[in-house]
């Protein structure tokens, strides 16, 4: 008999646990955000996010990904927040429905990273010169291949250069369908060119041997954008919690906290919200 009452009282307890742990995930309150590895991998995430949640008691669960597949994300309604950067298929993605308004937050730029020794002699300030150098020596290059922002910007300055990359892909091309760490890796081991934003870069540990050698063409400028995913599409969007993140970060506040972001002294992200 005492036994059977020792049971009772553990199952009370366990039931007492379960409906603790319900209360409080019921409690909590948090917002899903659908991102670039460029905004994870730099370190950004691990700055900002912390300020929010301290400001507003919510907290961001973060998804990162390519742009292409973020995008995805808000359209199936699998995130309440897309904060990517890749402004002509965003401004698709609202045009279309399934995003509420586009908000300019941030930028910074592209760079082509290669060997030092650099031998397709690819380095300065033209990022379509220095790419039609790249293919005309097949000099080994990594693609992330992936439909990401990244992804998106690469194969551009390849049709601005005049190449099809399509046609003209062979062993020197090599598609990783990987994140920005993961090519920059990949690269590294492969002493390859690669075209990759300035913010992971800087917080990349693995340079091997490669090295900055395009920096500078205005055509390199790389702006992110954030959007509420549209409730209308999918009621159980957090509409006020995912606005109260987007409003946080076009603050001044929130704004502020993007400049102070820095590695070794240099600032990865550069606010530009204007109203």
């Amino acid at each position: 008999m005492r036994g059977y009452f020792r049971g009772l009282a553990v199952a009370a307890w366990f039931a007492a646990l379960v409906c603790a742990s319900a209360g409080t995930m019921a409690r909590e309150r948090f917002i899903v955000l659908a991102s670039t590895t460029s905004t994870e991998q730099s370190g950004l995430f691990g700055h900002l996010l912390p300020a929010f949640e301290k400001k507003t008691g919510i907290k961001v669960r973060v998804v990162a990904v390519g742009t292409g597949q973020a995008l995805d994300q808000g359209r199936r309604g699998d995130a309440d927040v897309v904060l990517v950067h890749d402004q002509a298929a965003e401004e698709k993605f609202v045009a279309d429905g399934f995003g509420v308004k586009r908000f300019a937050v941030m930028y910074n730029d592209f760079v082509l990273i290669g060997p030092k020794a650099d031998p397709a002699k690819s380095a300065g300030r033209d990022i379509l010169e220095g790419l039609k150098r790249v293919e005309a020596a097949k000099a080994p290059f990594v693609s992330r291949g992936d439909k990401s922002g990244t992804h998106a910007a690469e194969v551009r300055y390849w049709r601005l250069a005049g190449i099809d990359i399509d046609k003209a892909k062979g062993p020197w091309y090599r598609e990783t369908g990987s994140g920005m760490g993961p090519a920059l890796n990949t690269a590294a081991s492969m002493n390859a060119y690669l075209l990759a934003d300035r913010g992971t870069w800087l917080s990349f540990k693995n340079r091997a041997d490669l090295a900055i050698l395009v920096e500078g063409d205005t055509r390199l400028f790389n702006q992110y954008g954030v959007m509420l995913v549209n409730p209308a599409r999918h009621a159980h969007v957090k509409r006020e919690l995912g606005q109260a993140f987007i409003d946080w970060l076009i603050s001044a506040e929130g704004q502020a906290t993007i400049a102070g972001y820095q590695v070794g002294g240099e600032r990865l992200f550069f606010p530009n919200y204007r109203p």
